[in-house]
C-alpha cells in the first residue's frame, strides 16, 4: 500500500491534462486564453468538492511562474492572511512576478477576514485565487466579489470519470503492476457523484481490499467495498432537477410521506442542505403564501438553522420544515398578484404616478401639486383614496384565495373599499 494517495499520485502536472472543466481549460477555455496572455484576474473558483479547484489554482500559478501561496481558510487567519501580503508587497518591490494567493474554502472565511484582502487585491499587490464550495453570491462579501471574476466548475461526467478510472489504471506506478479490468463503472460513478478525488480514493481502496493481482472491477465488488448502498441520485444531473421538482410538487399537493420521501431521497444522495431549505423558502410564499404567512416564518428558520448546524442534524429541520409545509393550507395568490402586475407593466407601460401621492421635496415640487390632497391614512381611516395611476384605477391583481385566513382578508377588503374593487 502506497503511502501517497491514488488521487495525489496522478494528479495532472499541466493544464492539458485535466479532466474536465473544458469551458475554462479547453483549446477554447476562458481560463486557459487568459492565461495564455498572461492576464488573469483575481478570482474565485466555485464548484463542488472534487472538481478540481485546488489543482487548477496551482497549475496556474505553474503556466505563469508565478510564487504560489497556499492557505486554507479552515485554519487560517487575518495575520497568515497579513503575513502573506508583506511578503508579497516587498518581492514586488525587485520588479517580480504578482504572487498568486490561492485560499481553500474563502467561504469559512469571517467578513472581517474577507475584507483584509480588499487593498491587497485592488493594488494588485496579490492575485487571489479563492475556492467554495457554496455560492459566491451568499458567501463571498460584496466588494472582494466585485474585483474578482467567478469562474463555476462541473462535476465531472459520466465519461470523464470513466477517462480518470482508466488513466489511474494505465498511468499509475502502483496501479499499473496489477491486470485491473473494468467490466462494470456504474457504482464507482455513482457513489462518486463527480467528484474525482472521491472516484480515485474507492477505485484505489478497491484495488487494496482485493489484494490479487488481477482484479476485475464489478458494481458488485465496488458495493461490497464502499459497504453502502448506491443511492441513484446525481446532485448536479437530470436527477437533482426530477427529485427536487417531485418534492416542492408533493408538499404543493399537501402529501407529508411523499414530501418526505423525496427529502430522504435528497439527503441520501449528499444535496446541499440549503439549497433544499432555500427551496422550501420560495414555496412558502409561492404556494402557502396568506393562507399560512407563519410558512414563511417557519421556512426562513430551517434556513437558517440549517446553515448554523450542517448535516447531519440538519435533516430534521429540514424534515419537520417540510412536514409544517405540506400540511399547511395552500394559497398562490401572491405569485399570481405580483405575475397580473408585471403584466399589466408589460402592457400599460410605465403610467405617471399621480401628483397627490408624490413626495415634494423642494420649492418647485410644492408648486407643481406634489403631495397635494394626499389623505393620511392613520388619521382619516375611513377616507377612500386611489392609489393606483389613474388608467389603472380599480384594477385588481390581488385576489385573495379560498381559505380560512383568505377569506377574512377578502371580507376585510369588501368592508374597506365598499364596492370598489369586485371581490
Amino acid at each position: 500500500m502506497h503511502k501517497t494517495p491514488l488521487a495525489e499520485r496522478i494528479r495532472p502536472q499541466k493544464l492539458s491534462e485535466i479532466i474536465g472543466q473544458e469551458h475554462l481549460v479547453g483549446n477554447k477555455g476562458v481560463l486557459k486564453i487568459a492565461i495564455k496572455k498572461k492576464l488573469i484576474p483575481s478570482m474565485i473558483l466555485w464548484g463542488p468538492p472534487g472538481v478540481g479547484k485546488t489543482t487548477l489554482a496551482n497549475l496556474t500559478a505553474k503556466e505563469l511562474n508565478r510564487p504560489l501561496y497556499n492557505i486554507s481558510a479552515i485554519n487560517s487567519g487575518v495575520k497568515d492572511v497579513r503575513r502573506i501580503i508583506e511578503k508579497a508587497s516587498s518581492l514586488g518591490l525587485f520588479g517580480n512576478e504578482i504572487p498568486i494567493l490561492f485560499i481553500d474554502e474563502i467561504h469559512r472565511f469571517s467578513k472581517n477576514q474577507q475584507d483584509s484582502l480588499l487593498n491587497a487585491v485592488e493594488k494588485g499587490i496579490i492575485t487571489l485565487i479563492g475556492a467554495t464550495t457554496e455560492n459566491p453570491s451568499f458567501e463571498v462579501v460584496p466588494a472582494l466579489l466585485s474585483r474578482s471574476q467567478v469562474y463555476i466548475l462541473e462535476s465531472l461526467s459520466r465519461h470523464e470519470l470513466e477517462k480518470l478510472l482508466k488513466r489511474a489504471i494505465n498511468d499509475d506506478e502502483v496501479l499499473n503492476k496489477r491486470k485491473i479490468t473494468l467490466k462494470e463503472t456504474e457504482a464507482l460513478v455513482k457513489i462518486s457523484n463527480g467528484d474525482a478525488r472521491k472516484i480515485l480514493n474507492l477505485l484505489e481502496l478497491v484495488a487494496n481490499l482485493a489484494n490479487e493481482k488481477e482484479i476485475i472491477i464489478t458494481n458488485k465488488l465496488v458495493s461490497e467495498s464502499a459497504q453502502k448502498n448506491i443511492p441513484l441520485y446525481d446532485k448536479n444531473g437530470e436527477q437533482h432537477y426530477n427529485i427536487i421538482s417531485a418534492f416542492i410538487k408533493s408538499i404543493r399537493g399537501s402529501d407529508p410521506n411523499a414530501a418526505i420521501y423525496w427529502l430522504a431521497r435528497m439527503v441520501e444522495g449528499g444535496e446541499d442542505a440549503k439549497f433544499i431549505a432555500r427551496r422550501l423558502l420560495i414555496l412558502a410564499s409561492e404556494d402557502i403564501g396568506n393562507a399560512n404567512p407563519t410558512a414563511l416564518v417557519i421556512a426562513n428558520n430551517c434556513l437558517q438553522a440549517v446553515a448554523a448546524i450542517g448535516y447531519p442534524e440538519a435533516q430534521i429541520t429540514l424534515a419537520q420544515a417540510t412536514i409544517y409545509l405540506a400540511c399547511s393550507k395552500k394559497s398562490n395568490s401572491a405569485y399570481i398578484a405580483i405575475k397580473k402586475a408585471k403584466e399589466e407593466i408589460k402592457h400599460s407601460g410605465n403610467l405617471p404616478v399621480p401628483l397627490y401621492l408624490r413626495n415634494k421635496n423642494n420649492q418647485l415640487e410644492k408648486e407643481m401639486g406634489y403631495g397635494n390632497g394626499y389623505i393620511y391614512s392613520h388619521e382619516e381611516p375611513n377616507k377612500q383614496q386611489d392609489f393606483l395611476p389613474n388608467n389603472l384605477i380599480g384594477s385588481i391583481f390581488y385576489n385573495p384565495s379560498n381559505n380560512s385566513k383568505e377569506n377574512t382578508i377578502r371580507e376585510e377588503l369588501k368592508k374597506r373599499w365598499k364596492g370598489k374593487y369586485n371581490y
